[in-house]
């Protein structure tokens, strides 16, 4: 893969005043009768019905790797625009788009610049003009990205967590104290709405206007990285929406091919993205090194991969996920923005598949080193229903059983891992599973019952002491209890903003406190993120009775988990075959010392569990 010419793509400024654009639009040629024009207004005159934008025309060029390139550059020092009250160049952001004269179409308008680098309402491209490129702290320099087998997601919208980018930087500290270390930040890339999850982009190479602007973005992740945060972005590369500039233009034009578009591997939603494409394959590289030395992510989480997944040795998402981790292996040495990667273990640079059909063969075969996988997830819902065999189910998940801890690929060895989760926003809360509130009048306004919320804790204890990567989805920590519909646009456009009120009561305090305490544990015992799993699945002494109990150990140390989902305390016996004094690490009211091979009767707590530790 090769990354495109950006410094000829989309508009920058060359000098004070002087904004040069360009864009590929292959098989669209003036020799067929093409003209192609960019419509420029200040954005404080959008929506003056007595100025109107004004129209420059781009001149055609044929690039050597992906054909046709139309250019212009537009001087603003010069160019007066005579409509009374026009503000057009002066300082500060102009909205554009791209008007394409066909012979056989007509005056094609409403084109997205697919290399604009900032965006305004709807289908508008925007620029900055005199833009000041960000500062980044004098820390940055400073920040490593977590290893692996470290890290502590926290997946969240930033329109419902903090309403906006500004909203989430004053919360960073927040997170930080609550013990994650790592944000997984759903698409902030640009959409045609305003209440949207954000999965039918419309541009990539920039933030979206209603989180922000690129440098409050930039803000964000140097604020993060400031407070021990890792900042992973979704990826949405399989599919676009219908307005991205190569579906729509195309479609418009009635072309039977598409030199971006077309079937690839498998289409679940919006119109598919053709990674047999030369354009294609690049076009997402390109963004990938964008957002990686533009706005110093530290990742990616790659959305529905079976869209675009056609094996280990493919055109597809191997071919990008393998292509990206070698030009930051490469490039680490030479660019200051990457050192964040750099490590004695190999590039800590985060790669995570979201592919639910085949988890396991994606951290196997590609240089994917994390993948989302529904498996805990389902077998924690089932445990919640009272599904036989459930509880077994879900300490096997809870071992990340099937997957593996590392891979070689080409002589290189990573780490890999599972993310675990009962919760993410593809689903509804967990507290959902337990009761229902408002059912009856609407299930787009159903909540989970707040007052079960003491059943969350073993849950939470098991997941967050659990093989693998955990993650928590946004307000889980205290209870946020909102039902999700299983399909519709209900969905996707409407917006479920944190109740952070909730954080005060009761319920929120108390899993608040829980969730702390376990993060803590989790940071400070080695055994908890690295060690070996060893699930206790003894039907008569443990899972019959609600418990589920496993043990997380290195040479250094090992920890006993035991979990119990029913509502009665429960007493179990358990042989030790590692001698030792035991501390309870939760609350301390049970420690001990044990020799090897000696029974001992512990006492689980109802809808709670306990975690022993022996060093």
């Amino acid at each position: 893969m090769k990354n495109l010419p950006l410094n000829q793509l989309g508009p920058h400024e060359s000098t004070p005043g002087v904004v040069n654009f360009g864009i590929l639009l292959p098989w669209v040629s003036a020799s067929n009768g093409n003209r192609l024009f960019v419509k420029i207004i200040h954005e404080r005159d959008q929506f003056i019905q007595a100025i109107q934008p004004l129209a420059f025309e781009l001149q055609h060029d044929v690039n050597a790797d992906y054909g046709d390139i139309w250019s212009a550059a537009v001087d603003f020092n010069t160019t007066r625009d005579s409509q009374p009250g026009s503000r057009f160049g002066a300082p500060g952001r102009h909205v554009y788009r791209f008007e394409l004269h066909n012979p056989n179409a007509g005056a094609l308008d409403w084109i997205v610049d697919p290399y604009a680098r900032e965006y305004a309402t709807g289908k508008l491209s925007a620029f900055t003009l005199g833009y000041t490129p960000y500062s980044w702290s004098t820390g940055e320099t400073g920040w490593k990205t977590p290893a692996l087998n470290d890290l502590i997601l926290y997946e969240l919208n930033l329109a419902e967590f903090g309403t906006g980018l500004q909203g989430a930087i004053d919360r960073l500290d927040y997170l930080a104290d609550l013990g994650v270390n790592a944000l997984s930040v759903m698409p902030v890339n640009n959409v045609s709405l305003e209440v949207d999850w954000g999965y039918l982009p419309l541009g990539y190479f920039g933030v979206d206007e209603r989180f922000g602007r690129r440098d409050d973005f930039q803000r964000f992740v140097d604020a993060a990285h400031q407070r021990g945060l890792a900042v992973i972005v979704d990826a949405v590369y399989g599919h676009t929406g219908e307005d991205f500039p190569y579906a729509d233009l195309y479609r418009r034009l009635q072309y039977q091919e598409n030199p971006f578009m077309g079937l690839f591997a498998q289409n679940y939603f919006g119109v598919s993205t053709d990674f047999n494409r030369t354009l294609t394959r690049d076009f997402f590289f390109s963004v990938n090194l964008h957002w990686l030395n533009t706005y110093h992510i530290d990742g990616f989480r790659y959305d529905c991969v079976p869209n675009y997944w056609d094996g280990a040795l493919g055109m597809g998402y191997a071919n990008l996920v393998f292509h990206t981790y070698e030009y930051v292996r490469t490039s680490i040495a030479g660019l200051t923005s990457l050192s964040r990667f750099d490590a004695p273990e190999g590039p800590r640079l985060i790669q995570i598949a979201e592919q639910l059909e085949a988890p396991e063969q994606i951290l196997e075969q590609s240089y994917s080193n994390a993948t989302w996988q529904n498996a805990t997830y389902g077998a924690a819902v089932a445990c919640a229903r009272g599904a036989a065999g459930a509880i077994g189910n879900l300490g096997q998940r809870l071992g990340a059983l099937g997957y593996v801890e590392q891979a070689t690929h080409n002589g290189e060895t990573m780490a890999k891992a599972p993310l675990q989760y009962i919760e993410n926003h593809d689903h509804s809360r967990f507290l959902c599973e337990f009761s229902l509130r408002h059912r009856d009048w609407n299930l787009l306004f159903a909540e989970g019952d707040r007052t079960q919320w003491y059943r969350l804790q073993p849950y939470l204890i098991a997941l967050l002491a659990a093989k693998g990567i955990p993650m928590l989805w946004q307000g889980q920590e205290f209870g946020e209890n909102y039902f999700l519909p299983d399909s519709g646009l209900g969905r996707v456009l409407l917006l479920r903003p944190l109740r952070w009120d909730y954080f005060y009561d009761t319920a929120g305090k108390s899993l608040v406190k829980l969730t702390r305490g376990l993060m803590n544990l989790r940071k400070r015992c080695a055994e908890l993120r690295r060690g070996s799993h060893y699930f206790y699945n003894d039907y008569e002494r443990y899972l019959s009775r609600g418990i589920l109990l496993f043990q997380r150990e290195t040479a250094a140390a090992t920890s006993l988990v035991a979990v119990n989902f029913t509502d009665v305390d429960q007493a179990v016996p358990f042989i030790f075959m590692r001698a030792g004094s035991y501390t309870e690490q939760l609350h301390g009211l049970d420690n001990f010392s044990t020799n090897a091979g000696q029974e001992r009767w512990l006492t689980v707590p109802s809808n709670y569990g306990r975690i022993w530790r022996s060093i």
